[in-house]
């Protein structure tokens, strides 16, 4: 009798050990706050029943400084505690999934380091803007108090100087500062120079994925324009889409990513950029440029590893729907443009792009009637397959303007 109730004992702490491992192990992979439709509870899809379980406390959401959200714990059987997430009730956009193809016009809040020379001068090689503090990254907004929106106002400020130090303001990892910068006289140019390389605007093709019809407003891309050289976010000055038409395609390949390759036209913009930042860019066009029905955002519990759509553009300026899998869903979000591992498994589609192709972020993700997310990138060693980035995600982002 004793050994039966040791062995019970033993039988028993260990059933509990392995149950608040699971414990752990969700709380490590389930998110710390959700979206509930208005008037609904959190549901929460896991191999194991996990409740929600409503607490007493309240925070401060933070989409908006006026609405609040509940504090909920998750509970494992409804018993033993995972952790306490945030739960915004909203009432889920309804929006329209786009797939059209867009130019990118951007135009950056100044000019950004992205690399700098030494100059020849009467008294040897100068770099002066390296000798002033200045590092590759940087975004110039003003020297001597002019402002400088671009590489030919930032020469013209620097050659005026005629050599005289000119006080620098820039921009560095989000604090201003100023730095004083003797130009040099560089003798093949016949003019003052700084030995700095600047980049102020950026172009390229994307996708749209959504359309709100209240507002106008837009998201495309999934993911930030960055610079090619420094690898930031490219700091937003203003912006417009414009039309595009797709010509041709560059298959993918494994070790080598494909692409879409298209003409900008010549007609009047599609809208005005107003955000670039880490879940896409975003900003208000001047008609719906689908003939798709507005469908429900789906939140993020919502969505489901398996069958799927998206809505892409790989010929001319009309898209289409191809079949794809959700492979694998990161509800925790670490990563605000990789939610989902998509595969591409349509016949048609692989056919011609051989899967995912730069020029495809943004194509929109439906699954079971409502707005997934977007594609964002592709998976250079095999190009059938990629990350996407949950709706979810850019309308938080994007257009609340967080």
């Amino acid at each position: 009798m004793i050994r039966w109730i040791k062995c019970t004992a033993a039988l028993g702490a260990a059933v509990l050990l392995q149950l608040y491992g699971t414990a752990a192990y969700y709380a490590w992979q389930l998110p710390d706050s959700y979206y509930v439709q208005t008037g609904s509870r959190l549901e929460v899809d896991t191999a194991l029943h996990i409740a929600a379980v409503p607490t007493a406390h309240t925070v401060q959401a933070a989409v908006t400084a006026s609405s609040a959200a509940d504090t909920t714990s998750l509970r494992l059987f409804g018993i033993i505690p995972i952790k306490d997430v945030e739960i915004q009730e909203i009432d889920t956009p309804m929006l329209v999934p786009c797939g059209e193809p867009f130019g990118i016009k951007l135009r950056m809040d100044g000019a950004m380091v992205v690399g700098m020379e030494r100059i020849e001068t009467a008294s040897g090689q100068r770099c002066p803007a390296q000798e002033a503090g200045i590092q590759t990254g940087d975004l110039i907004q003003s020297v001597d108090g002019t402002a400088i929106d671009s590489n030919q106002s930032l020469q013209e400020a620097i050659a005026e100087s005629d050599g005289t130090p000119v006080t620098v303001t820039l921009t560095r990892s989000g604090e201003t500062c100023t730095v004083t910068l003797t130009p040099a006289y560089a003798a093949a140019d016949n003019r003052y120079e700084a030995g700095i390389w600047v980049r102020d605007s950026s172009a390229g093709i994307g996708t749209i994925t959504f359309y709100e019809p209240e507002s106008g407003s837009f998201g495309g891309l999934g993911h930030p324009i960055c610079d090619a050289d420094t690898g930031d976010i490219l700091p937003f000055g203003s912006g417009e889409a414009a039309a595009v038409t797709i010509s041709q395609v560059t298959k993918g390949v494994s070790g080598c990513a494909g692409m879409l390759q298209g003409s900008f036209s010549d007609d009047a913009p599609l809208g005005e950029l107003l955000c670039n930042n880490r879940c896409g860019v975003f900003g208000t066009l001047y008609h719906n440029p689908s003939a798709e029905e507005a469908i429900p955002m789906a939140l993020k519990q919502e969505i489901r590893t398996g069958a799927a759509q998206i809505l892409c553009t790989v010929s001319g300026d009309t898209p289409k729907a191809y079949d794809i899998t959700l492979e694998e869903i990161d509800y925790s979000g670490t990563d605000s443009t990789r939610n989902m591992t998509v595969c591409i498994t349509d016949p048609e589609l692989l056919e011609v792009t051989g899967g995912i192709v730069q020029g495809m972020s943004g194509s929109p993700i439906l699954q079971n009637g409502k707005l997934v997310g977007a594609v964002t990138h592709v998976f250079v060693d095999d190009p059938t397959r990629g990350y996407g980035i949950f709706c979810e995600n850019m309308v938080r982002y994007g257009l609340s303007g967080s």
